[in-house]
């Protein structure tokens, strides 16, 4: 006989928080204090075993639209396992973000306009499928920080990333923080304000467990609303 699937209703525990930011954020960072401090199963963004990475760096014309599809599976891939599986998790990186990078790649003529729209529904069709998070946390990251972190860390495939890239991919995460946050509670945290991940990363749990729709973390001693 077949068992059936475990059942949890959308929306309530166990926790389900996704790490949000521009590149060289310190999402995973983050994502590895919360689970820590929360207990909580974490979902690293499929960085070292994608095999398309390489290729979109090289010629993304060619490889941008095969890169966005196989990431957007590997994060529903993950979205659903954390959800079936009613373990409280986080993720590093959401699924809702890939449209911004997808619509970066359109409007630089870098995917077709058919791909992107391809793209889109596609989204939109597995959409129905998810169970939001319990909360987004949003790890607000200027560019020239961005850029920054990205030297740091020294990944051979991102050394053609430019700062005109940055700037622009910050204005879509600017609009797309707006729009998410009326739809799941978000916590926007001043990420270059902090030093100290673990204390930041017990700020997160305390927040998270008052699930208003947009919080800013800007200072230790309080949070605006």
């Amino acid at each position: 006989m077949t068992q059936p699937l475990p059942r949890r209703a959308p929306d309530v525990d166990p926790a389900f928080i996704s790490i949000a930011g521009m590149i060289g954020a310190g999402k995973s960072t983050l994502a590895t204090a919360l689970g820590r401090h929360m207990d909580l199963d974490v979902y690293f963004e499929p960085v070292e075993d994608n095999e398309y990475l390489s290729d979109f760096y090289s010629d993304t014309a060619r490889y941008s639209f095969a890169t966005q599809i196989y990431l957007l599976n590997r994060r529903f891939q993950q979205h659903q396992e954390i959800i079936w599986r009613g373990r409280p998790a986080i993720q590093d990186r959401t699924i809702y973000e890939d449209a911004i990078f997808a619509k970066m790649l359109s409007q630089t003529g870098l995917m077709e306009p058919r791909d992107f729209r391809t793209y889109l529904q596609l989204f939109k069709h597995m959409s129905n499928f998810m169970c939001k998070p319990t909360a987004i946390v949003y790890l607000d990251v200027k560019p020239a920080r961005s850029m920054e972190r990205i030297r740091e860390r020294s990944r051979g495939v991102e050394s053609g990333i430019s700062m005109a890239y940055l700037e622009g991919l910050y204005a879509e995460y600017e609009l797309w923080v707006r729009d998410i946050s009326r739809r799941i509670p978000t916590i926007r945290v001043d990420w270059d304000r902090y030093r100290d991940v673990d204390e930041m990363a017990e700020v997160v749990r305390r927040e998270t467990t008052e699930a208003s729709f947009l919080r800013e973390v800007g200072t230790w001693e309080r949070v605006t609303r």
